[in-house]
């Protein structure tokens, strides 16, 4: 995994060595950020990073000169993998918590311009996790929602839906309320 934008770009952040996660490709994060240049200002948006994992889409939004990164990751080894990254790149906009997502959602304080969600492909609550974050006004208005998923679900029924984009195996659908 590489940071591919911004004034990180180049970088390899340290990664555990036993990790179970499944960072977002380079191919796909590269698009992804492609699409929101067009999208944002990163230089004064406050994004949410959920299921962070390895920090990849974290390191990118800082990269990037956003100024207000909050970083949700349960998994203790990656937590502490993200925190030891942190430190080594120097950056001081991205601050991490470790909780369970759905808790962190429930008490969460937006709000978010971005929030980006890279759950399990297999997690059985991955179609709550928009009306979760809508119902619970944590989006800004104009604000964007990404969610990374698997081939086998789609949500073009969700009534906030705007697109979804295919990368492989990796889609990304957005949400806006």
């Amino acid at each position: 995994m590489r940071i591919i934008n911004g004034i990180l770009s180049g970088r390899r952040p340290v990664l555990p060595t036993r990790i179970d996660a499944r960072p977002t490709t380079d191919k796909a994060r590269e698009a992804l950020f492609n699409i929101l240049r067009n999208r944002v200002d990163f230089e004064s948006i406050r994004v949410l990073d959920l299921f962070s994992g390895t920090g990849s889409i974290s390191f990118e939004f800082a990269s990037l000169g956003c100024p207000d990164i909050t970083a949700i990751e349960w998994n203790k080894i990656l937590a502490d993998a993200l925190r030891e990254n942190i430190i080594i790149l120097n950056i001081n906009t991205i601050r991490l918590v470790q909780s369970d997502v759905f808790r962190f959602l429930n008490k969460a304080s937006g709000p978010y311009d971005v929030i980006f969600a890279d759950p399990p492909f297999d997690h059985r609550q991955i179609a709550d996790i928009p009306f979760i974050i809508l119902n619970n006004k944590i989006l800004a208005s104009n604000g964007l929602l990404i969610l990374e998923h698997g081939p086998s679900i789609e949500f073009k029924s969700h009534p906030c839906w705007t697109e979804t984009r295919h990368y492989g195996k990796v889609n990304f659908s957005f949400f806006q309320d």
